[in-house]
């Protein structure tokens, strides 16, 4: 017999960008987050799409500048495969040709790296909460 459902789901997510600092950053923040499990970090697109395809994640946390394969052709090939993966764009580029680049690419939010920590953890849930 299988266990009754509990009421808030962990949800699984994936941190992809080319900065050391910001991966160490979120993955430390989002650990000690309950109802978050860190499934991994991508330090490039490529690695973020392969990661997505081994964990699938609820919810991805993606630079848009990033070596090899940048955050919107991973975005575009992740929602291929796994196109319930609710992903945030996370940028430092705060203008409107960022901001209508992501809305046009299969991006479901945008979040600066200026946001408060705490904003982007709730927008994290937020997402992770409607499929």
């Amino acid at each position: 017999m299988s266990k009754p459902a509990t009421q808030q789901q962990t949800l699984r997510v994936l941190v992809a960008d080319d900065h050391e600092l910001t991966r160490y950053t979120l993955q430390l923040v989002l650990s000690a987050r309950e109802a978050i499990t860190l499934v991994g970090t991508a330090s490039n697109g490529q690695e973020a799409l392969e990661m997505a395809k081994q964990h699938c994640p609820d919810v991805l946390v993606m630079d848009l500048q990033m070596p090899i394969l940048d955050g919107l052709g991973a975005s575009k090939a992740i929602k291929k495969d796994h196109p319930q993966a609710q992903i945030i764009a996370y940028s430092s580029l705060e203008n409107a040709k960022t901001e209508a680049i992501a809305q046009s690419a299969p991006i479901d939010a945008f979040c600066s790296k200026e946001t408060p920590t705490e904003e982007l953890v709730s927008l994290i849930k937020q997402l992770g909460n409607q499929h």
